[in-house]
């Protein structure tokens, strides 16, 4: 295998590695009552996205799209592998054959951006949860969620080294 071709494997499994370490948390999480997110919800954006329709008042309340629920685990997965990629053209391929935490973790925080100023007002949530009913717990839940996806990059590089 090439030396691209190699990369590439090296940041698909970067990326689905890092996004299954986040999806145990949420499972984590769910089990000990905690709600997060409803991929279905995810999708049900994407499948509007094609009505022309990106911001919604509410997602749960609009039309329900067909399979949103797959769409939204292939959003969610591809969102990580993106995230891989980026992190990877950031730190540089090197990292992958010595990985440490805090760049992970530094990227994996940092990530929470895209959900608190794109995902959660597109949904109809507001600008980092600003219109849920308790915001601060909303933001927290996100931000340790993507925390968690840093420590995903770091465990997954580690265990491809």
């Amino acid at each position: 295998m090439g030396d691209s071709a190699a990369m590439v494997v090296q940041v698909l499994g970067l990326g689905a590695g890092a996004t299954l370490v986040m999806d145990l948390w949420s499972w984590l999480l769910r089990r000990m009552g905690v709600a997060t997110l409803d991929y279905a919800m995810l999708g049900r954006w994407c499948g509007h996205w094609f009505k022309g329709v990106w911001f919604h008042r509410s997602i749960q309340a609009s039309a329900v799209v067909r399979a949103e629920k797959a769409w939204g685990w292939a959003l969610h997965y591809l969102t990580g592998l993106v995230f891989a990629a980026a992190f990877v053209a950031l730190v540089g391929p090197q990292w992958l054959g010595q990985p440490s935490l805090a760049p992970a973790a530094v990227w994996g925080v940092s990530t929470v951006l895209l959900p608190w100023l794109l995902l959660q007002p597109a949904l109809g949530a507001g600008i980092a949860a600003a219109r849920t009913p308790r915001p601060w717990a909303s933001r927290a839940l996100s931000l340790g969620t993507h925390a968690v996806f840093g420590l995903g990059l770091f465990l997954s590089a580690k265990a491809m080294a």
